[in-house]
């Protein structure tokens, strides 16, 4: 649980990664595997700077006496701490860094999957090994950054680590620029044929279609690719500095051409990707907030630390 030797190990599991991923197609097993342990050991080196009990199982209460000082009393020694496994501690490190942690729990699962498969069976999808330490590289990043760990980091292979990146952000523009145009094919398909008024009528009984709700909030959107309206899905906290709700979108669905858009190709389109101030009382944000809870008995411009 110490952030320092977690730091030591994930740069050794990454340099070990990247000799894997240049040997070739034979050794690209070993390379997503690699990633995946680099990318959840330097994971769990931030949540460790900020408290060594940020990395264990919370249910497990020997654990918990470890990582908070107390492990005299714990029925097991320290060898035997149970800490989280690398979603976990994606989900947990996101939630404090938030728009800085460009990979969302979707685009983390080929990377979890690929480290989990080689892991316990030996399988791989070996069609996404570029995209999967693509996607460790863009996780570990920020990373770098708020632990102050240089570039150093990634060895003799920095600029294969550049390059890595540098391709993917072009295969995101193409990616992106198929869709959009895909979805004017959709919409064309679909409404050309109809006089304006009519076609009005009919894109605005679509946008009042209820949101697909399968993230934890919505917000109508202008769609870039037909200009009817599409939605916005993703995720709420409160910035306590502003003292407001904040609304981070990770995809954009659109119901009159089909067009789902995430991930980076969220970021390529601009002012889609931007974090929203709901209008939204942080009061009223969490079902167990209570008047007690904030100072005085109702809020006076001091932080809220209910979350």
């Amino acid at each position: 649980m110490d952030s320092e030797q977690l730091k030591l190990s994930s740069r050794k599991w990454m340099i070990a990664a990247f000799t894997a991923l240049a040997e070739g197609p034979s050794s690209h097993d070993l390379a997503v595997h690699h990633a995946g342990i680099a990318a959840e050991h330097l994971l769990k080196s931030y949540l460790a700077s900020l408290h060594p009990v940020l990395v264990v199982e919370g249910k497990d209460f020997n654990s918990l006496l470890h990582a908070t000082g107390h492990g005299a009393h714990a029925s097991v020694p320290a060898e035997q701490v149970k800490t989280i496994g690398l979603a976990e501690a994606h989900v947990r490190a996101q939630k404090i860094l938030r728009k800085r942690m460009p990979v969302d729990q979707r685009a983390l699962g080929p990377l979890a999957n690929a480290r989990n498969g080689v892991a316990h069976s030996g399988m791989y999808d070996r069609s996404e090994v570029n995209a999967v330490f693509t996607t460790c590289l863009r996780l570990i990043d920020p990373l770098l950054v708020e632990l102050k760990i240089d570039t150093s980091y990634w060895g003799r292979y920095e600029s294969l680590h550049d390059r890595l990146l540098e391709e993917n952000v072009e295969a995101v523009r193409v990616r992106l620029e198929s869709k959009l145009a895909r979805a004017k094919d959709v919409f064309s398909e679909r409404y050309g044929h109809l006089p304006q008024k009519e076609r009005e009528l009919v894109l605005g009984t679509i946008a009042r279609v209820s949101p697909p709700g399968y993230i934890e909030h919505d917000e109508p959107a202008t769609c870039p690719a037909c200009d009817s309206q599409g939605w916005l899905s993703g995720d709420t906290h409160v910035d306590e500095d502003e003292w407001a709700v904040m609304f981070t979108p990770f995809v954009f669905t659109c119901p009159a051409c089909d067009l789902r858009v995430e991930h980076e190709e969220l970021e390529e389109l601009g002012g889609l990707a931007e974090e929203v101030k709901l209008d939204e009382p942080p009061t009223d944000f969490d079902a167990d907030w209570e008047p007690s809870e904030v100072r005085g008995s109702s809020w006076d411009g001091g932080s809220f630390h209910n979350f």
